[in-house]
């Protein structure tokens, strides 16, 4: 182990983070034709509906006993950053906002005081296979950001940042930039109460593709960032000499240079990055605050007010088939995407 590389510890699930993350899964199933309701046109016998995490076949149904996914639950106190890279995720929310994302889109979706959601993966070929991968990032918000109100923003793939950077032996690495900045590239605004709205922070949330033997060396930040590196998909990669399996998580000092060497087989990794907010965290299932005072508050005004009531027909709320893309926020404003 060298001063650049703190720490190498194998991927569980979910992924270990460091402050300001609390949180981050890359869910990748490969499930089978829909069939009419969009859930999977196969048998689901021998599965524990309501809580299948078991990867059978290939695929979960997590939460969902018709549709995978995550029907209407609660949070407090954080956001979530759903990056979804194949397939497509139906949101709705206690506060009226609903929307199809995916293809590369990304939901930054900021609880705040408390919202209910349900985060639904529709099936929609009914001819080949569906395969859905995503990751799902929770980011901590501050003591002074805890209550803010719930909203959603959307990042869409037309607007989330793709560079290029090219080695000396000219193979390529490409890097989504969902948040920070690298080089002159500048990724798109979070919601605005996000730690990661004040760029003094340094928050980054970048996936990487490297080509075969590709070498890319990640940009410098402030020595109190913290900074870990996820390699999930290739053959190996090397760091300041160390040659690393995938399925590890690397805690690298960011303010010392650090280039990543890429083995035989295209490479994918995840860097999560930012300053430490610093503050006691304590968290309860999908309520995430500062004191055990503020979790039983959190309960207590969950049983009395259910966050706004769940105005959808069903909990794990899914819309028409043949709907494509789709935003329509609290406000009553909608976008609609090819």
């Amino acid at each position: 182990m060298t001063s650049k590389i703190k720490r190498i510890q194998r991927l569980g699930f979910p992924w270990a983070t460091l402050d300001p993350f609390l949180f981050c899964v890359h869910h990748l199933d490969h499930y089978p034709k829909a069939n009419n309701e969009m859930g999977p046109a196969a048998s689901l016998q021998g599965r524990n509906i309501g809580n299948d995490f078991v990867t059978k076949d290939g695929w979960r149904m997590y939460h969902g006993d018709k549709v995978p996914g995550f029907p209407a639950h609660p949070h407090r106190g954080f956001e979530t950053v759903t990056f979804v890279l194949q397939g497509m995720v139906d949101h709705a929310d206690s506060a009226g906002g609903a929307g199809r994302y995916g293809n590369r889109d990304v939901q930054w979706m900021t609880a705040g005081s408390g919202l209910q959601h349900s985060e639904m993966f529709p099936l929609l070929d009914e001819e080949n296979t569906n395969t859905t991968e995503l990751f799902q990032i929770w980011l901590n918000l501050p003591a002074s950001k805890k209550m803010a109100t719930p909203a959603y923003k959307m990042l869409w793939s037309e607007e989330i940042p793709a560079p290029v950077f090219k080695d000396a032996n000219n193979r390529k690495t490409t890097v989504d930039v969902v948040a920070g900045t690298i080089a002159d590239v500048q990724a798109a605004e979070p919601a605005p109460d996000s730690w990661a709205s004040d760029k003094e922070h340094e928050v980054a949330i970048w996936q990487l593709t490297m080509e075969e033997n590709a070498s890319w060396e990640i940009p410098l930040a402030s020595p109190e960032v913290n900074r870990m590196l996820y390699f999930f998909e290739g053959d190996s990669i090397t760091l300041e000499g160390q040659t690393i399996e995938p399925e590890h998580a690397i805690e690298l000092d960011a303010s010392q240079q650090v280039t990543i060497e890429n083995g035989t087989k295209k490479s994918r990794l995840l860097i999560l990055q930012g300053k430490p907010i610093g503050e006691r965290v304590v968290q309860y299932g999908p309520f995430v605050m500062n004191s055990e005072a503020e979790i039983q508050q959190a309960f207590n005004d969950y049983r009395k007010t259910e966050y706004g009531g769940w105005p959808w027909p069903r909990t794990d709320q899914v819309f028409e088939k043949t709907k494509g893309r789709f935003a329509h926020f609290s406000d009553g404003t909608e976008v609609i995407k090819a």
